[in-house]
């Protein structure tokens, strides 16, 4: 069970949040771009003293000032960056702690849950185009507002119409930038959604590459595949050509607003266009500056127009995290957020369920209400048609679903939030399907619990069964999915897991036997029985031989319990 610091919400980011937020390293990226006016300044004032032949007598002062300078912007430029990116990389780990909260407060068994791969594709792959977007593009938007005004202002101080004409050409590319920004837009969100829909479809179906070969679907699945990573391609490539679009217009105006600022300043030193200045004709320093600043007036929009397709994947990027997290929490998981101290008393549990409606969501119930009381260390089979809601009844008393106040009782008292993490760390569960983990024997059956040790896990194995057959494998890796292990292995495996739990006093089990031979089922019951002594044990099943070894089988929908 993951757990989070909720006293620390307040400090999580939010998706809504992240445009709010203003990079503190975007200072001293602005103050690295205002130091190449006094740096062109310095350079100009060179070429002024070598056209009237001063160039030795001030050239000492003039090499160390730019140097000082070019230090200084060195300095300011790789801090800025740093600071940056340090901070938007924060950020982005504080959103993808927002999205798993939702995430882990949402009940496994809720209907309108996020496919796993749609959720790592946004949290592990789409996150990440939030990074560059708050690294790069803000600082830009920063420059463009702060660093291009006062270029505007400095050439105007030297000349009133070479200032026009970046005035006039400058406001051409946001324009198009903006026309050309509504598409990308689009054309990320739109690429976003595929990426989300073809790994959810992908992990899906290597879920199900087993069922798929039995039933000689491989071929049309992979062509499925296919068609989603053509699709995928598509989008891609539309994102890409919008890219290129948008650099090739800024590229275009500001080549034209640079070449028309050097015309004027060529045909002005030449005496043909004598006006522009302020009442004099300027000087060869003057006119180098003018001609170094004007480039560096559209660098900021240059650089915008770079990052714009990281402003636009990393809003649709944002979009998709949103969307995630507001779609969880339809059906949240009791307490799953819990940060107070777990106690683990040992000792069975005894349960008692007072008209429990058993349904997952606001809809129907899935069965009339059951009443049932099983005593502490008491052995009970769970029995009903297929479909009918055993499963859904097995995650209300693991606390997987929310149980409505008064309806369950656990050891005499009413389960409300604050008792589920206490009963969860005091419960064992077995699924239909446990799933299996690329890793070693010890790691699958630890799971990370804290407290595990290697004996406690070898007793686990051999109380399972499986004490020769994992005796020289306990540091190789097992298969994702369970690859290279049988069926009844397989289950063995998911039992050692709650053998472990020493302090499990309450053990719930779902179909424990489906799927197996007629001889690895009976094993399998045998071990189960002997693990669970001493312990309350739960057992959803079909197997009519199963429910004998039990004390008693509760069937689910009759109105009284029938002793086998």
């Amino acid at each position: 069970m993951h757990r989070f610091d909720t006293s620390s919400a307040a400090r999580v980011v939010s998706p809504q949040q992240l445009p709010r937020r203003v990079q503190p390293g975007s200072v001293w990226l602005v103050l690295a771009s205002l130091l190449w006016l006094p740096q062109a300044a310095v350079i100009a004032w060179a070429v002024q003293c070598f056209a009237q032949d001063q160039a030795l007598q001030y050239l000492g002062v003039q090499v160390l000032a730019l140097a000082a300078l070019g230090v200084a912007r060195a300095w300011c430029e790789s801090r800025g960056i740093r600071v940056t990116y340090v901070h938007a990389r924060r950020q982005v780990s504080q959103l993808r702690q927002h999205v798993m909260q939702a995430v882990v407060q949402t009940s496994p068994l809720d209907r309108q849950r996020a496919a796993s791969g749609w959720v790592a594709s946004a949290l592990a792959e789409q996150a990440e185009a939030i990074v560059p977007w708050l690294s790069r593009y803000q600082p830009a938007m920063w420059r463009v507002m702060l660093v291009a005004p006062l270029i505007v202002i400095a050439v105007a101080s030297q000349s009133w119409l070479a200032a026009l004409i970046l005035l006039c050409a400058a406001p051409l590319i946001p324009l198009f930038m903006a026309i050309v920004g509504w598409r990308a837009k689009a054309a990320s969100d739109a690429q976003m959604v595929e990426l989300g829909q073809m790994n959810a479809f992908l992990l899906d179906r290597l879920r199900g590459l087993p069922t798929l070969r039995a039933l000689h679907a491989v071929s049309h699945m992979a062509q499925r595949l296919q068609v989603h990573a053509e699709s995928l391609r598509e989008r891609t490539m539309r994102v890409l050509r919008i890219a290129f679009l948008s650099s090739a217009i800024l590229e275009l105006f500001s080549a034209l607003g640079v070449a028309m600022v050097a015309m004027y300043i060529g045909f002005h030193l030449l005496g043909n266009l004598p006006f522009g200045a302020w009442g004099e004709k300027l000087s060869i320093g003057q006119a180098m500056w003018v001609l170094m600043l004007a480039p560096s007036f559209f660098d900021p929009l240059r650089e915008l127009s770079a990052v714009w397709h990281d402003r636009a994947a990393g809003q649709a990027a944002q979009q998709a995290l949103q969307t995630l997290a507001q779609a969880q929490g339809r059906v949240p998981l009791p307490a799953a957020l819990a940060t107070a101290p777990v106690k683990t008393n040992p000792g069975a549990l005894a349960l008692q369920a007072c008209n429990l409606q058993v349904q997952v969501d606001a809809g129907a119930p899935l069965l009339p209400a059951v009443n049932m009381q099983i005593a502490a260390g008491e052995h009970v089979a769970i029995w009903a048609p297929s479909g009918a809601g055993k499963s859904v009844l097995l995650a209300q008393l693991a606390g997987l679903l929310p149980v409505p106040s008064g309806q369950l009782l656990v050891d005499g008292l009413p389960v409300d939030a604050a008792l589920w993490p206490q009963l969860r760390a005091r419960m064992a569960w077995m699924g239909q399907q446990s799933h299996v983990f690329a890793g070693s024997v010890e790691l699958n059956v630890a799971l990370g619990r804290t407290g595990v040790q290697r004996d406690d896990i070898a007793q686990a194995l051999q109380q399972a069964g499986l004490g020769q057959t994992f005796a020289q494998r306990d540091s190789r890796s097992l298969g994702e999915g369970g690859q290279g292990l049988s069926g009844g292995e397989a289950v063995r495996l998911a039992l050692a897991r709650m053998a472990v739990q020493q302090h499990a006093g309450l053990w719930l089990v779902d179909e424990p036997t489906a799927h197996l031979d007629p001889t690895t089922a009976r094993q399998v019951m045998h071990s189960l029985r002997a693990m669970a002594a001493g312990k309350t044990l739960v057992v959803a099943t079909h197997d009519p031989a199963l429910a004998t070894l039990m004390d008693r089988t509760i069937y689910l929908g009759a109105e009284q319990e029938v002793l086998p």
